[in-house]
């Protein structure tokens, strides 16, 4: 991935085309959250260029953070660093991960002290947004109404067993095994309990193979056809998506609904709060970079 980004050079420093790398895989994870693979897949090229600007403003941030000498505590640091490790899942685990990074300890906790500079700095540029008032909320949500809607939308639980690799053996080993859990459902064993024992997906270990509520546009079409069509408490059959093979319990089902300001309201208030601090950090990045001297290096 790294070699199809260009080489940057800031202010005489060279970012390594692996943080544009970095920068892009965290994008696609959190889309990945959101919106189906191939709508991912579509927006690559935009996803590419927003991790380059991306990359090149958290650089330019990095900059005048220490030009304005902000700092934060050791405790601070610590206390983030530890967080981590509880989230690796320990010491050990969490030794592995930044050893694959090729990153010492020392060497993490100052990108974790850098990181919490730029976020003191962030606050700092953004601490006088005003909030929007309630005549601001009520015409943006009159222009934006039908995105404040409801839509139609589903809770349900699934089970995913991916076959072991691509050949026919494989997806069939794979979907006679969902098949037999699907037996062990039908005839009264806990779907929850199925799916923390079998499901490869992390759902399946989190909560039970709950998806929680979702609606038209957020899963692969095969899924999303299977389980709009079923009826609530309905068990599917065997369901192939490129991801692998799914059994599906819709929980629940409610139709679109139109939207009222006053339950929208607390919404509307924080996306205009979201929005406007958006701005003044992009107004603050572009002045930094109207600033800087940033060439593009010719590839070797």
């Amino acid at each position: 991935m790294s070699e199809s980004f260009p080489r940057i050079r800031v202010d005489g420093e060279t970012i390594p085309p692996e943080a544009f790398a970095f920068e892009l895989s965290r994008l696609v994870r959190f889309y990945a959250e959101h919106l189906p693979e191939e709508q991912i897949r579509r927006q690559m090229p935009a996803l590419r260029q927003r991790a380059i600007d991306q990359t090149i403003g958290a650089k330019l941030l990095i900059a005048e953070a220490a030009r304005l000498d902000i700092q934060t505590t050791g405790e601070d640091v610590e206390q983030r660093v530890a967080a981590m490790v509880k989230q690796a899942g320990g010491a050990e685990k969490f030794a592995v991960l930044i050893k694959k990074q090729q990153m010492t300890e020392e060497q993490l906790r100052e990108h974790v002290r850098r990181g919490r500079s730029v976020d003191l700095l962030v606050e700092r540029i953004v601490s006088e947004t005003p909030d929007p008032t309630e005549e601001e909320m009520r015409a943006h949500f009159d222009a934006h109404r039908d995105e404040y809607s409801r839509p139609e939308r589903v809770l349900a639980q699934h089970i995913l067993v991916k076959p072991a690799d691509a050949g026919e053996d494989a997806r069939e080993a794979a979907r006679a095994k969902l098949k037999t859990i699907r037996e062990r459902v039908m005839a009264g064993a806990d779907f929850a309990a199925e799916a923390a024992a079998h499901s490869e997906c992390p759902s399946g270990r989190k909560s039970g193979g709950s998806l929680g509520w979702f609606s038209r546009g957020m899963m692969v079409g095969e899924f999303e056809n299977a389980v709009f069509d079923m009826s609530v408490g309905q068990l599917s059959e065997i369901i192939e998506t490129p991801f692998g093979f799914h059994l599906i319990k819709k929980s629940a089902h409610e139709d679109s609904a139109p939207a009222e300001f006053d339950d929208a309201r607390e919404g509307v208030r924080e996306f205009m709060r979201h929005a406007r601090r958006g701005e003044l950090l992009a107004a603050h990045v572009a002045e930094l970079r109207e600033r800087a001297k940033i060439e593009e290096l010719p590839t070797t």
